[in-house]
C-alpha cells in the first residue's frame, strides 16, 4: 500500500497486495501501451454512476477490439471489494485492462487464447483547495498531437502526457489542446467557456473523450434553466471567453483564469473566477452532496 494505492488491488481474478502484484515484460500493455482504462469516483463509499463509467470501459474495449475480461455484475463485484478495503470515504477506483502477454512482441493481436490482463485499485479522491479555487489556475494552449480516437480512454497516453507536462513546466495547470483552429479539450480534463452568459461546451465527437462530469455539468444547466450551446469552439472564441473552465470528477469546476500569460476574460474582474463558474460550483456541490453521496 502506498499514500495513493490501498491494499488489496485486483489483478486478473485475485485480491493482493500492490507490492505482490505483478505481470509478464511481455504485456501488450507494457510493450505497446495496447489497452484501456476507466476511473470510478466514489463519493462516502457510494459509487457515481457506476453503469456509465462500465458502458465508457465496454465502448473503448469495443473500439480497439479487446474483449472484456469481466461482465459489468462482475466489475461492479470487484470495485465494490475495493471500496470496501480502502480507507478513504470519497475514493478513485481505477480499471484497466490490456490485451495480455504474448510469448513473443509482435504488432498484430496475439492468438485468442492469450487472456486480457485486468488489474483495478483504490485511491484517494482529492479535489481542489478552496485557495486555488478562488484564484483560478493558469493553462496555456497546445497543437493537438493525438491520435484521431480520443473519445476511446486508452492508455498510450504520451501525447496527453507530453502536454501537461509542457503545462507543469510553464507553472500552469493544463494545456488546452488546439487541432485545427479548434478547442477539443484539455490534456486530462473537459473544457467550457462561457461568452455574453451562454455555457458553452464542444460536441462529443471522436476528437474529444466523453467526460461524466462534462454530462453531469450540461445536466445542471439544463435543471437551472442556464443557456447552453454545444458545438465546436474556435480558438478566437476561447480567447475572447468571458470565463475558461476546467472539468473532471476531481477538478470539479475550476476557473482557468490565465490563458498563455494573459487574464481571461474583460474588465475588473479579468483574470479572477467568474459568477457562472461560482454558480455552477455551488450547483455541483449540492448535486454532490444530495445525489452523489446518496447513491
Amino acid at each position: 500500500m502506498t499514500p495513493y494505492v490501498a491494499d488489496p488491488v485486483y489483478l486478473n481474478g485475485q485480491f493482493l497486495p500492490l507490492a505482490d502484484a505483478g505481470i509478464s515484460p511481455l504485456d501488450r500493455g507494457f510493450l505497446y501501451g495496447d489497452g484501456v482504462y476507466e476511473l470510478i469516483p466514489v463519493y462516502s463509499r457510494r459509487t457515481f454512476r457506476i453503469d456509465e463509467h462500465l458502458k465508457r470501459l465496454q465502448a473503448s474495449l469495443d473500439g480497439i477490439r479487446l474483449n472484456n475480461p469481466l461482465t459489468a455484475d462482475a466489475w461492479k463485484s470487484v470495485v465494490l471489494q475495493l471500496i470496501d478495503a480502502a480507507p478513504w470515504d470519497d475514493q478513485s477506483i481505477y480499471l484497466q485492462v490490456t490485451r495480455g502477454a504474448d510469448n513473443k512482441r509482435d504488432h498484430a493481436f496475439p492468438p485468442a487464447t492469450v487472456p486480457p490482463t485486468a488489474f483495478a485499485f483504490a485511491s484517494p479522491l482529492v479535489t481542489t483547495s478552496a485557495e486555488v479555487r478562488a484564484q483560478g489556475v493558469s493553462a496555456i494552449t497546445v497543437p493537438d498531437l493525438r491520435w484521431s480516437r480520443c473519445d476511446l480512454k486508452v492508455i498510450s497516453l504520451l501525447a496527453n502526457v507530453l502536454a501537461r507536462q509542457q503545462a507543469v513546466e510553464q507553472g500552469c495547470a493544463e494545456a488546452l489542446l488546439i487541432r485545427d483552429g479548434l478547442m477539443k479539450e484539455g490534456a486530462a480534463s473537459n473544457i467550457f467557456i462561457v461568452r455574453d452568459g451562454v455555457l458553452c461546451a464542444p460536441p462529443k465527437t471522436e476528437l474529444m473523450l466523453p467526460g461524466i462530469t462534462y454530462d453531469v455539468i450540461l445536466e445542471l444547466a439544463g435543471q437551472h434553466g442556464q443557456p447552453v450551446r454545444v458545438a465546436e469552439i474556435e480558438e478566437t472564441e476561447l480567447r475572447a471567453a468571458d470565463e475558461v473552465w476546467m472539468t473532471s470528477s476531481t477538478k470539479e469546476i475550476l476557473a482557468i483564469t490565465r490563458l498563455d500569460g494573459e487574464p481571461v476574460g474583460k474588465g475588473p474582474n479579468a483574470g479572477r473566477p467568474g459568477p457562472l463558474s461560482e454558480q455552477m460550483w455551488q450547483w455541483y456541490q449540492d448535486f454532490k452532496n444530495n445525489v452523489m453521496r446518496k447513491g
